[in-house]
């Protein structure tokens, strides 16, 4: 099982699109939320669950600041993980999301992402590509075990479409809030979706 948590809010969130670049840090109220989902994915682990064997996390700033609380909780380190990172917007990189949302590709970026390249950066495509092979990885390295993956809205949003066969023009409907947890099971049978979004408690998932 691999529970997919976003990071934490940061003082650009909703804002700006900040991407790939260093020094974004959670805001306080960032902080707080981790040590909340860090409390969350505790108690599933004590309700019954898998206990997670590894917590790992993309390189950014905020994402290793969201998974250490988790780590904590759990009495393990934190891994470092490129394929989680959050997707190269290229010269998009620290634009505000209002300026974007005045540009024509903006329309293409919502409605028809697989087919869309971030200036000088990444494809939708080579970003769900990058995503689903981490992910194919780390189970296959914690076979029959339980994860925590810490990365960004985006690598999340398709890693679930891949996982539910939803087209990734399609990934732009779901949502996936700072701190929510979104969990993948993965089996002989394939993937399965047990949640996406959720910011409550976490208990519901104990597998019977």
């Amino acid at each position: 099982m691999v529970l997919l948590v976003r990071h934490g809010k940061t003082p650009t969130t909703g804002k700006v699109l900040p991407g790939r670049a260093p020094g974004l840090h959670l805001s306080e109220e960032g902080r707080n939320q981790a040590e909340a989902v860090a409390a969350r994915i505790a108690a599933l682990a004590e309700a019954g669950a898998s206990r997670p064997a590894a917590v790992y996390a993309s390189p950014l700033e905020r994402t290793a600041e969201t998974a250490k609380p988790i780590a904590r909780q759990l009495g393990l380190r934190v891994r470092t993980e490129r394929g989680l990172l959050e997707c190269d917007f290229g010269t998009w990189t620290g634009a505000s999301l209002k300026a974007l949302s005045k540009k024509q590709e903006w329309a293409q970026v919502q409605r028809n992402p697989s087919g869309f390249r971030f200036p000088a950066g990444e494809s939708f495509l080579e970003m769900q590509a990058r995503i689903t092979s981490a992910i194919a990885r780390l189970t296959a390295l914690h076979r029959g075990e339980t994860i925590v993956a810490v990365s960004h809205a985006d690598p999340i949003k398709a890693a679930v479409a891949t996982a539910a066969g939803t087209h990734l023009d399609l990934f732009q409907r779901l949502t996936v809030s700072p701190c929510s947890v979104s969990v993948l099971a993965y089996s002989g049978a394939g993937p399965h979706v047990l949640a996406v979004n959720s910011t409550g408690a976490l208990t519901e998932l104990v597998l019977s």
